[in-house]
């Protein structure tokens, strides 16, 4: 019997209520996962609503083939893509960041330090390089760099020089828990309830799938797609990824000033910030990776340039 995984939709109900759904509108799901922000969404939308979804993973593309619905299609590729849609045609933009549950809990994938499966880590494992892969010719300072760049790990140089000797003794890398194992003899402290491994992997797989740089890539996009009084509306569960939509927000809510014509008119701001949110404390209890969550929202203005 084929093992299946559940998938608890994070800050489904916020996400819903901060698009302020116009029935009648087209929206677009970045970041489909399991679909349950696109479910629901779908009950919002009259006859003449549309909603378009995006996921690189297989897994979710055949989820979303379960539904039949004309108003819905899917698209297989990443959400930076979502700018070749026309301009200004989206009443809202939704992106969750974070890894469904499936994604991890099935050890196939290679995601989780806490099942042994290869050590692949790619979000479309139709392309590119595994992880294996990548850290079967990678340099120590290339590894280092990636662990401590995307993992904000503070012994990234130790587990790079680590991962080198395991490679000359042993050969290369091929499972998580090989991984998993040469982390935690390189990491001797670690907080409280946190496994050693944790922050490496996650450092890996955002790199192998280039996750901060598409994220940047759909923010933009987002800017272009969205009608005025459209919103975008983005979950993120890392530090890494918050930063990077904070800011994106920020630099577009704002006029901007050129220092080198300082009585020209300045450029007007293109998103109005509308603050942010976190899991309540029921939802927390009830599924813990939730913790972690923020939902930063915004609504384009009518400046289109």
């Amino acid at each position: 019997m084929q093992a299946t995984w559940t998938h608890r939709t994070v800050l489904l109900n916020e996400a819903i209520a901060a698009l302020q759904v116009n029935p009648d509108g087209h929206y677009i799901d970045a970041t489909f996962g399991r679909g349950g922000h696109s479910r629901l969404l779908l009950s919002k939308l009259s006859a003449l609503g549309r909603l378009t979804a995006f996921d690189k993973d297989l897994d979710a593309i055949a989820e979303a083939k379960t539904i039949v619905d004309p108003r819905f299609s899917i698209r297989h590729e990443g959400f930076m893509h979502l700018g070749q849609l026309p301009a200004a045609s989206a009443a809202g933009v939704l992106m969750d960041l974070g890894v469904s549950s499936p994604q991890i809990d099935n050890p196939v994938r290679g995601f989780s330090f806490r099942q042994e499966g290869p050590l692949d880590m790619r979000m479309d494992t139709t392309r590119g390089q595994s992880v294996a892969e990548w850290l079967a010719d990678a340099s120590i300072e290339s590894m280092a760099e990636v662990i401590r760049d995307y993992g904000e790990e503070r012994f990234a140089g130790q587990i790079a020089k680590a991962i080198d000797r395991r490679r000359q003794e042993r050969g290369p890398l091929g499972t998580t828990a090989e991984l998993a194992e040469v982390v935690a003899g390189a990491v001797k402290t670690r907080e409280p309830g946190k496994d050693p491994a944790t922050r490496t992997f996650q450092a890996l797989r955002i790199f192998i799938n280039a996750e901060l740089e598409e994220l940047q890539q759909a923010l933009e996009a987002s800017l272009k797609v969205l009608q005025p009084g459209g919103r975008l509306v983005v979950i993120s569960f890392h530090s890494l990824e918050d930063r990077i939509v904070k800011q994106f927000i920020a630099t577009h809510s704002r006029e901007v000033f050129d220092r080198r014509a300082p009585f020209a008119a300045p450029k007007a701001m293109k998103l109005n910030a509308l603050g942010r949110t976190k899991p309540s404390e029921e939802e927390v209890a009830s599924n813990p990776r939730s913790r972690s969550a923020v939902m930063r929202v915004a609504e384009r203005t009518g400046v289109l340039e």
